[in-house]
């Protein structure tokens, strides 16, 4: 397979990277189930309102 560097294309730039290795894969899946297992109950909080305010006001700016 050959890859082609992002400025000799001439439609949209498309990364390119080589597939992954078997143990690639194993690491980013472990990495994934792990950082899951740690922040999925933060990520579900709700967003305080005075962070919801500061970025409104950020938007209209």
């Amino acid at each position: 397979m050959k890859y082609v560097a992002m400025t000799q294309r001439k439609d949209k730039p498309v990364a390119v990277r080589p597939p992954k290795k078997r143990g690639e894969k194993a690491f980013d899946l472990w990495l994934q189930r792990g950082l899951h297992e740690l922040f999925d109950d933060i990520a579900k909080e709700p967003i305080p309102e005075e962070l919801l305010n500061i970025i409104e006001q950020d938007r209209k700016n």
